[in-house]
């Protein structure tokens, strides 16, 4: 393969990852935290809801729903993170992938 091959290929490639990337930025991704809360957040890590249960309102209960907020937060972004992981190896072969997608 000559070097211009091997750049029309790369191009190809980064076009299908940024329309991959693109499509999961429109994904969400969603979380329940021991049915007391639940966090929806989107494939481009913009946050789009967090859903408290009337039961979890208690304020003996504030530190728990308070935790369970951030672990879900935490393991929506890394759901999100492995499947742009995901997304980067199926088209370019590599999980980094390449221009920081």
């Amino acid at each position: 393969m000559n070097m211009q091959q091997m750049m029309i290929q790369a191009q190809k490639m980064q076009r299908e990852l940024k329309k991959a990337m693109d499509e999961l930025a429109k994904k969400e991704f969603s979380v329940n935290k021991s049915g007391a809360v639940t966090i929806t957040m989107m494939g481009d890590g913009s946050l789009k809801s967090v859903v408290i249960d009337e039961d979890a309102f208690d304020k003996d209960n504030k530190d728990m729903v308070e935790e369970l907020i951030v672990m879900g937060i935490n393991e929506l972004s890394e759901q999100i993170e492995e499947a742009k992981a995901a997304l980067n190896e199926k088209i370019t072969g590599s999980r980094s992938g390449f221009g920081g997608f």
